[in-house]
């Protein structure tokens, strides 16, 4: 943008003389350079989140939008309680926008309409009186026409809004307050739902039924630990107030349990047999949202376009009685089940409708499950119960105060009448009431037994006490009415009710399961007092379910992930195998700050197992995944996985099938401990994660494998020591056990690595430095364990110094493309066994040298003969290399290069690529 020296003369000296008083620059322009980019920037995100906050999302408390929230406040300033006469929608809207919501009357009418139509809110919050619209599709009357009062549910809602029990802002003019919230006794969002439109997000909560709503909640009161799918059983799905048939109950699972998901509706048809071998269908229910008139249009335009010739005729049999009854006689060559399919697959009488149960919680939206909507309606009623008793307990408390001075004054009236009437002012008079001692006595005749010691226990005890000034105002205001004995009377009683109320305030503030009590009594009272049968029908015949893995290929992909969290797939065939010591090809786009710090291959109908720093699992389909070109960067982790604050991704595992018989998941950490789990444990995913493992303080997790009965396993450290020992060595343990002790480690090395030991395949080791090594493995040289020895402490293996002292055999390499000055070492390429069986919990052997030239260990990976590598860099690069290449060597050896790197790059993982892509199906590493 150019500043004013760019404007003709006569411009510029104009625009100067106002640059001061605009702001400007300081130079006298007015003109102030800014980057538009920064401006719509800023403009749009304002915008979306006033329409995110103050229009779009319903708050997961009430589950009113604003405009709702104050049509239902304005309503209740006008006393338009269910006992009250209806008066002019106008008047309701009026004093909505006038008071309240800066938009307009004309968006105020439609909202307060749709909260008074029955086939819109499974229970209506306002009670109207005209014409208010119909499911035909018919408009509603003018608001002049038209008249309401709030509904019984809507003046729950509002009851003790003015017991402090939520917070109140100014309104828009600050002339008012209004409330942010309703305390809502009635359980609004989970039983009317929702629907919203904001910028970049929308709601879609369906509406459920109070009985089945009232009873989750008292379960969920009951046991905080319940699951989504025992909570199903008491409320097994969405209850819309036009009925129908719910088709299915995965996708009402899938919408519980993710807080995403997508249901079918179907109207509810029936076929009868009007004459001999005559048949019609009628339609008695319509899906959610749809307008009869409509679908019976829909309907006609399907048979004169021939798409569904059996019907020959429509009637529309619907009056009040029977809002919907549309009539299809059928012709008599036609199959009406056929024909009802043909309806349900044509017109709008089968209609899918996602859920999406976003709402804003605290101020800010966010995407729950059918639990967490639950806990948020329980924890709000929490808060409004305590605030409200808290409120209770000070004016109680205020009230018995001011009490105990009026029965005190009766008790000593004469001198009271003395002091007040010999007194100048009613300063002097208060003065002088306040200095009158009372005797501990006379106090107690007073108050009574248990009210005096109470008083004591507030006061302290002494021989006299002596007026506060609050009760000296209320004795000045006291009528000479309240000095007969029936008034006297009514004090006491009346201070003897407040000490009973005090006592109950604070038995309920005491504990929050007396709240909870409170909560439970309540929503047993209206599900008594309002609740009603189901109407919607769930069918378990699932319709148009198809397996989405079936549209897409089964091949492998190279998944990656960065150290701030940024994940994408790749097809393996993007990256194409080169010779040995090349540079790479350049793969994610990435800067020092962000290094990939996960690299993996899988399947695209595996399970994607992510183990987190904090020792939780999440899943996912590896198809669910972002596929990007080789150089993007990614999508962040976080839209995909529901990981805490301080959570991040330290491990991942591809898995086909949970349910192998005696197969486990064998999980490594850092400082060296291993455990087992039954690998059905972690096969039933649920939102936000499970538990995988007990990470000690300071420990992480290194990587995870599939084992089964027979199988060894082998640990690689960061300074080139292996361990191999029989995964029956450990012991299967439950999901939130930490382990016992793999690898006894020296100072302060770490565990890199942990793969599977077949004993047909070779060792690739990797180091941080582009160089790396190939050994066999070799066949298991470990006795028979005995049972027993599973279970006692383990003793700690120390390497034999055959085994730590190899001797190097330098061999020339006779590669092209590597360094002259490289060496590689080839070491018991002859002998039988390299990798020999230990007992777990030893030290281990030497496997690789890890000098200034190699760098520390980075990763190792079980390859054939006929696989390939993928090694990925810290700054992206990517090398794919074929395993037939690199030499075969012995242990205690320092490798050749496999890598060139670029000058402050390291090698970062290493993954083996099968020979057959498709393939992954045994899990190898």
């Amino acid at each position: 943008m150019s500043d004013a020296t760019d404007l003709p003369e006569a411009e510029n000296t104009g625009q100067a003389s106002q640059g001061s008083a605009a702001g400007g620059n300081g130079d006298g322009s007015r003109l102030i350079p800014l980057p538009i980019e920064d401006e719509l920037k800023s403009s749009y995100l304002t915008y979306a989140m006033s329409v995110i906050v103050s229009r779009a999302l319903p708050d997961v408390r009430d589950g009113l939008k604003p405009s709702q929230r104050r049509i239902l406040v304005a309503m209740n300033d006008l006393n338009l309680t269910p006992g009250a006469a209806r008066v002019k929608c106008a008047k309701i809207c009026g004093d909505t926008s006038g008071n309240y919501h800066p938009h307009g009357e004309s968006v105020i009418y439609p909202t307060l309409v749709r909260m008074a139509q029955e086939w819109n809110m499974r229970y209506v919050l306002i009670d109207k009186q005209g014409n208010f619209g119909s499911i035909a599709g018919l408009p509603p009357a003018a608001m002049r026409y038209t008249e309401a009062r709030l509904s019984p549910y809507a003046a729950m809602m509002l009851e003790d809004l003015d017991l402090d029990t939520v917070d109140f802002v100014p309104t828009y003019d600050e002339r008012r307050l209004e409330p942010t919230v309703l305390p809502s006794k009635f359980p609004n969002l989970l039983v009317n739902g929702a629907t919203g439109i904001a910028v970049g997000m929308s709601t879609e909560i369906p509406p459920h039924n109070l009985t089945e709503i009232c009873d989750a909640l008292i379960a969920l009161i009951d046991d905080p630990e319940i699951t989504i799918d025992e909570l199903m059983e008491i409320v097994p799905g969405p209850d819309f107030p036009t009925g129908g048939i719910i088709c299915g109950r995965r996708g009402i699972r899938q919408g519980y349990l993710t807080g995403h998901g997508t249901i079918v509706i179907r109207a509810r048809a029936v076929i009868e047999e009007y004459r001999d071998n005559r048949y019609r269908i009628i339609i008695k229910e319509i899906p959610f949202q749809q307008q009869r008139d409509k679908i019976e249009e829909r309907i006609a335009e399907l048979v004169t376009e021939g798409k569904i010739p059996g019907i020959a005729n429509i009637r529309n049999e619907s009056d009040l009685k029977e809002p919907v009854r549309i009539v299809l006689e059928l012709k008599r060559e036609a199959d009406p089940e056929i024909v009802l399919n043909q309806l349900y697959e044509y017109s709008p009488l089968q209609q899918t409708y996602s859920i999406n149960l976003l709402a804003l919680v605290d101020g800010k939206p966010r995407l729950l499950n059918f639990k967490e909507l639950l806990q948020e309606f329980v924890r709000h009623r929490v808060t409004v119960i305590r605030r409200k008793t808290q409120h209770l307990l000070s004016k109680a408390r205020q009230r018995k105060h001011t009490v105990e001075g009026l029965l005190l004054a009766l008790a000593n009236i004469d001198e009271v009448i003395r002091v007040i009437r010999t007194s100048e002012t009613q300063a002097q008079a208060k003065e002088r009431l306040m200095a009158i001692p009372c005797p501990a006595a006379m106090l107690a005749r007073a108050l009574g037994e248990e009210g005096f010691a109470q008083f004591q226990k507030e006061r302290g005890i002494a021989e006299e006490y002596f007026l506060t000034p609050v009760q000296a105002d209320a004795i000045l205001r006291m009528t000479l009415g309240h000095l007969v004995n029936l008034e006297q009377e009514k004090l006491v009683s009346e201070h003897r009710n407040l000490l009973e109320n005090i006592k109950e305030y604070n038995r309920i503030l005491s504990d929050e399961k007396n709240i909870l009590e409170i909560i439970k009594q309540e929503l047993t009272e209206i599900k008594d007092k309002y609740g009603d049968p189901r109407r919607t029908e769930i069918s378990d015949q699932e319709v148009g379910a198809f397996n989405i893995e079936e549209l897409i290929p089964d091949e492998m992909m190279v998944v990656s992930i960065s150290s701030a969290g940024y994940i994408k797939r790749t097809p393996v065939s993007a990256y194409r195998a080169q010779r040995r010591g090349g540079k790479g090809l350049k793969g994610a786009r990435v800067d020092d700050e962000d290094p990939i710090e996960h690299v993996f291959l899988a399947g695209t109908h595996d399970y994607l197992l992510f183990f987190t720093n904090l020792g939780r699992v999440h899943w996912r389909k590896v198809y669910e995944l972002p596929e990007l070109p080789r150089d993007a960067k990614g999508r962040a982790i976080v839209n995909l996985l529901s990981l805490q604050p301080d959570e991040k991704v330290a491990a991942c595992r591809p898995v086909r099938d949970f349910s192998l018989p005696d197969h486990y998941l064998l999980f490594a950490t850092a400082r060296g401990l291993v455990k087992k789990t039954a690998l059905s444990a972690y096969g039933r995913p649920v939102r936000g994660g499970i538990i995988a493992i007990k990470l000690r303080e300071g420990d992480e997790l290194v990587g995870a494998v599939v084992t089964k009965k027979g199988d060894e396993v082998l640990l690689a450290t960061e300074k080139g020591m292996a361990i191999r020992f029989r995964e029956s060595d450990v012991r299967p343990m439950g999901r939130a056990a930490a382990g016992v002790k793999g690898i006894s480690l020296i100072g302060d090395d770490r565990v890199v690595g942990l793969v599977v030991a077949e004993p047909d395949a070779c060792l690739l080791t990797v180091c941080a430095h582009g160089y790396g090594k190939r050994t066999p493995i070799g066949a298991s040289t470990a006795g028979p364990v005995a049972d027993e020895e599973i279970e006692k402490p383990e003793d700690e293996t120390e390497a034999t110094a055959s085994d730590e002292e190899v001797p190097e055999e330098e061999t020339s390499v006779e590669e092209p493309e590597a360094d002259e000055s490289e060496e590689a070492e080839e070491g018991e390429v002859g002998s039988q066994f390299y990798y020999r069986t230990q007992r777990r919990g030893g030290k281990g052997i030497r496997d690789i040298k890890t000098d200034a030239r190699n760098g520390p260990v980075v990763g190792v990976a079980v390859v054939h003969e006929d696989d390939e590598i993928l090694m990925m860099t810290a700054k992206g690069k990517t090398q794919r290399l074929r395993v037939s290449e690199i030499r075969l060597v012995g242990r205690n050896t320092k490798g050749v290069r496999l890598m060139t790197l670029d000058e402050g790059d390291t090698v970062v993982a290493v993954k083996r690529i099968p020979a057959e892509p498709g393939n992954s199906a045994d899990n190898r590493e």
